[in-house]
């Protein structure tokens, strides 16, 4: 008797203990494309731990369920909310979301993941006016963009107090593939992203800040990186006419049709033209060619390779930079040009592998290798006669650029001590070879007067990093991270002879904290230390010291959703900056750079009127400042100190939608002192669109109320010709007039 009361209570604990011990898995895809969602919310009432966030692959796991049914919810912001009743089961269960309206109401505040980035969709972006794939960074709310020399340059940027130039403080990246260019022959960082054809994003993702472990090199100010489509739900073509001579065509074809999809195969190719004049005096001849293909595929349960390849072409003539008094002595007009013969050609060719894997264990395993061929050549005048009062001041920036690298990573979830967190272990490294990197004296795109820098570059740089995220209770999170950058500079100087070499390394540690009391409510405290790196031609001079300028931020913010359709973020925040030596790519020489720091507030406003219509605001304060400077004269040069952006977007019915934007930069100084000031400006956009089943037509209309504004701006010594002595004043890229364009866009299917 009592060997049988022994069994049966061992059957019974026995019992208890595996019906404890079941799981739930599941992938979360997109209905149309059968594509994994990452970043979906899986919420699971009755379990222990009743949130989850998809990884990569659209995974989520809950482990340690009791045998019985549960209610699951999934968002994603753009599909609609799914429930449906689950049990735990050994084989994993797929879940499908239907696109949909944007929901506010779909948004939570939640501690799983809590690091996890912010994200662009292209429901933001196909509803606002864009012309390239860099105007989609003015939806990094804060950030701010300015052309100053025709459409085939990169934009100058503005991010939390910073002119970054061209990209020096804010790292870019397409797809995992680095944008931003070492060393290069215009400046340290240089980021051009007319090569992604902005119909084909499916996402921009973002974080301002320096408290990633996984970027590296020139996230200080922040991070975004662009995402195009691993599928392609419909083929398409698309046709624009605009003022200004303005006309687009662009292609995109499914290859491999619906059953592949079915396969979870897809692959697509598309390509894109642009031509303009643009509003300038002197026409700008800009012609641009983009071509991608990209094929994604599951090759196994567990592993997904995704392989693209593209290439660009550009060339342009522009107006450069203006003087003031050029204008208002009536010599040249505000569109017109001093030097009407700069201009520039590049190109660009990418070759881009990843592969994903998902291990037994539930861990993602990340291999991307990658390489670009670039050509680069830029004719620009900024000073006119200053230096050569005969031939003129034009200058020649030109290089041919080989870039490869290897981008690694093992995340796996795990449990310590009853809490549940995600280990990232990781590995960067990439290599930039350029040949015959020139800076020359020339007349008229056509004649070298003389060669100032001339030579080539070898640069590497390893990074690996670690990363934990780890759930400290039911409302406490925490991100702690570490990485190691190591850099090898070589510069053969082909004026001189010699080659040098050197080499520098900086260790950055991260730590963040959340506190989610609610699914309404979330404090945090982001802290960091980041860098950018310096240019070779500095570097190797230096023998390898004070090239690494660290940087340290912290930010202290608060997302808060009030009501169900309003969200809020708002954060105080403090960036510092250490003194480095910079290469002034426009005139080959080196300058000192002292300390800095910069301090703000940033505030977000995300309000769901009704089912249709948003509203949306970005008000972003900073006060920059050079530090060891008498007061008055400790301002930093164009630095934006206050910014705001937003408007109306709506959703119609019977196909409408469209929005109504604003974007506003207050004045600022141009130089030390504040005695020159760039001058701020309002600006409007308005998007209006039409779809149907087969057909879509849009109306994007630039600058709506016409405002003569001054889209970029310089604090310049220049002398025009006959000049007995020479000027410093504000010398400025005019910004474009009332400017509408026309689309038609037909689909296949």
């Amino acid at each position: 008797m009592k060997k049988s009361l022994l069994l049966l209570l061992c059957s019974f604990i026995s019992y208890n203990l595996l019906a404890q011990n079941a799981s739930l898995r599941g992938f979360v895809l997109d209905q149309s494309t059968r594509k994994p969602l990452a970043g979906a919310v899986v919420q699971l009432d009755g379990a222990p731990e009743r949130v989850r966030v998809t990884n990569e692959l659209g995974e989520f796991r809950f482990a340690n369920l009791p045998s019985q049914e549960y209610a699951l919810t999934v968002t994603f912001v753009g599909f609609e909310v799914l429930r449906q009743t689950v049990r735990p089961q050994e084989a994993s269960q797929e879940f499908f979301l239907t696109a949909s309206l944007v929901a506010l109401e779909a948004v939570t505040v939640q501690s799983q993941k809590a690091h996890q980035r912010q994200l662009i969709s292209p429901i933001d972006i196909g509803l606002r006016p864009i012309m390239n794939s860099q105007e989609v960074l003015r939806q990094v709310p804060g950030l701010f963009i300015g052309q100053h020399a025709g459409g085939g340059k990169a934009e100058q940027i503005f991010l939390r107090g910073f002119d970054i130039d061209h990209g020096t403080d804010v790292r870019l990246t397409a797809d995992g593939l680095p944008v931003n260019m070492v060393s290069h022959a215009h400046g340290q960082g240089y980021a051009d992203l007319h090569f992604i054809i902005p119909e084909l994003i499916e996402s921009v993702a973002f974080k301002k800040g320096t408290y990633s472990a996984e970027h590296g090199n020139f996230s200080t100010a922040g991070w975004v990186d662009f995402r195009t489509r691993d599928v392609l739900d419909r083929s398409f073509v698309k046709a624009e006419v605009g003022q200004f001579d303005t006309y687009r065509v662009l292609g995109a074809f499914d290859l491999l049709g619906e059953k592949a999809k079915q396969r979870s195969q897809s692959a697509y190719l598309a390509t894109e033209y642009n031509f303009s004049n643009s509003y300038f005096d002197s026409p700008q001849h800009f012609n641009r060619l983009n071509v991608l293909g990209k094929y994604n595929g599951q090759l196994s349960p567990s592993t997904y390779l995704n392989a693209a390849f593209s290439t660009f072409w550009s060339r342009w003539n522009h107006s450069g930079q203006i003087p003031d008094r050029a204008v208002a002595d009536g010599r040249i007009s505000h569109y017109g040009a001093i030097d009407d013969t700069e201009g520039g050609e590049t190109s660009r060719t990418n070759v881009n592998l990843q592969f994903l894997t998902l291990t037994p264990q539930g861990g993602v395993w990340k291999n991307q290798v990658f390489y670009s061929h670039y050509n680069f050549e830029l004719f620009s005048n900024f000073t006119f006669f200053l230096e050569n009062p005969i031939d003129g001041d034009q200058i020649k920036q030109y290089e041919r650029r080989n870039l490869f690298g290897y981008n690694g990573s093992y995340s796996r979830p795990h449990t310590l001590e009853g809490k549940t967190g995600e280990l990232v272990v990781g590995v960067n490294y990439r290599h930039d070879l350029t040949r015959d990197t020139e800076l020359s004296q020339t007349r008229n795109r056509a004649e070298v007067l003389e060669r100032l820098m001339y030579g080539d570059i070898n640069e590497a740089n390893l990074g690996v990093y670690v990363e934990e995220n780890l759930s400290l209770g039911r409302y406490f999170s925490l991100n702690a991270g570490l990485r190691y950058d190591v850099f090898r500079n070589q510069y053969a100087d082909h004026l001189s002879g010699e080659i040098g070499v050197a080499s520098a390394g900086i260790l950055l540690p991260k730590l963040n904290l959340y506190y989610t009391p609610s699914t309404s409510v979330q404090l945090y405290l982001n802290t960091g230390k980041s860098f950018h790196s310096n240019d070779t031609r500095v570097v190797v001079p230096q023998n390898g010291r004070e090239v690494l300028p660290p940087a340290y931020g912290s930010d202290l913010g608060v997302n808060w959703k009030p009501f169900p359709r309003l969200l809020l973020n708002a954060a105080a925040w403090y960036l510092w900056l250490d003194q480095e030596f910079v290469y002034v790519g426009d005139a080959g020489v080196v300058e000192p750079s002292g300390q800095t720091r910069r301090q703000g507030l940033d505030l977000s406003a995300r309000y769901q009127l009704t089912s249709r219509l948003y509203f949306d605001a970005d008000l972003n304060w900073a006060q920059p400042r050079a530090i060891g400077e008498e007061p008055g004269t400790d301002r930093i040069p164009l630095a934006p100190v206050f910014t705001s952006v937003g408007g109306l977007t709506f959703q119609g019915r019977q196909g409408f939608s469209g929005s109504l934007r604003y974007r506003y930069m207050a004045d600022r100084p141009a130089n030390e002192d504040n005695s020159l000031v760039a001058q701020g400006y309002f600006i409007s956009d308005l998007q209006l669109n039409y779809t149907q089943k087969r057909y879509a037509l849009g109306l994007s209309i630039n600058n709506l109320l016409n405002t003569k504004w001054k889209e970029t701006q310089f604090a310049t010594v220049s002398r025009l010709r006959n000049e007995p002595e020479p000027v410093e004043e504000i010398h400025f890229t005019a910004g474009s007039p009332f400017f509408a364009r026309l689309a038609f866009t037909y689909f296949l299917r």
